[in-house]
């Protein structure tokens, strides 16, 4: 009897890690909140775990090292009430390199205004095409976008399918009271995150992204060379970008994101003197306020 029992939990603890998607840590802190009821952190924290780990996002199957690595911190600034709450979140999607222990940064951005409603215990609710609670579909509008951008490093506009998950949260959130959803609200948020990635005039976006990791980084375990010519040919994509849209919330996200890659690749001692000065003057003309960090690549001329 105890031997069934036993197998019974493992098949299904082994279909729960192979139904899973992504691999999310999720921290939730108040560090400047005060107030004596701080259980309530902990609670959000578990729920949004438990919401973004055990759910089924995509109709792949993954096996446990193939689950999509991200990042989730909400920090507390203020409480608005019992059950209202005003944050940061930050936001890390990261992607394993082939044949290496290294993890490339696919996507870093902190979102400063973030405001929510959580009733402690309450179960988090979500449900494609309709709009539940700011919390519950910012997140999965933040899910889905990082599968987008995974699966179309892995396979070129693999993504599609994803961004048009994020694009109908936005759609059905634009009745929200929250901000971040609607277009003439900014022109770095949520809804414009979606539209750049779906706007067939920014493909090169997408492009960039399957270069740079499927035939670049992936590459470089035993063909340096090839690999590194694939993500110079990358840098290309993201120039054409530049020269018609220069202030593209996707751009510059890519370029916080790739800022520090870029360096180490091109300030290898094998990358030669006047490919070294080539890629410098590109990333100082496309990320012209971080010139000086460019510097480094020929050793700071």
């Amino acid at each position: 009897m105890k031997r069934s029992i036993l197998l019974l939990l493992l098949l299904v603890f082994a279909f729960r890690s192979m139904a899973q998607d992504v691999d999310c840590q999720i921290t939730v802190s108040a560090p400047q909140v005060g107030g004596t009821d701080r259980n309530v952190y902990q609670t959000l924290q578990q729920s949004l775990y438990e919401f973004v780990n055990s759910r089924k996002w995509t109709n792949r199957t993954f096996r446990m090292e193939e689950r999509v690595p991200m990042t989730m911190i909400i920090t507390i600034s203020e409480r608005l009430g019992s059950e209202d709450f005003k944050a940061t979140l930050n936001l890390v999607l990261s992607r394993p390199v082939l044949n290496s222990a290294y993890n490339s940064i696919l996507f870093n951005y902190i979102e400063k205004d973030f405001q929510f409603r959580y009733v402690e215990h309450q179960p988090l609710d979500f449900s494609e095409g309709t709009y539940s609670s700011n919390l519950t579909s910012t997140i999965a509008f933040y899910i889905n976008m990082f599968l987008g951008m995974e699966f179309d490093s892995f396979s070129n506009m693999g993504g599609t399918a994803y961004y048009e998950k994020a694009q109908s949260i936005v759609n059905a959130a634009q009745n929200a009271a929250e901000s971040g959803w609607k277009g003439f609200e900014s022109d770095k948020n949520r809804y414009w995150l979606a539209e750049n990635y779906l706007n067939p005039s920014n493909n090169s976006i997408r492009s960039f992204l399957y270069k740079f990791h499927r035939l670049g980084l992936d590459q470089m375990y035993d063909k340096v060379d090839l690999g590194r010519s694939a993500i110079t040919q990358s840098l290309d994509d993201l120039k054409s970008i530049y020269d018609s849209k220069p202030n593209l919330m996707a751009l510059q996200l890519i370029l916080d994101a790739k800022r520090d890659e870029f360096v180490n690749i091109y300030s290898d001692q094998r990358v030669a003197p006047m490919d070294k000065v080539s890629i410098q003057n590109l990333l100082k003309e496309i990320d012209p306020a971080n010139t000086s960090k460019y510097s480094a690549i020929t050793g700071g001329k």
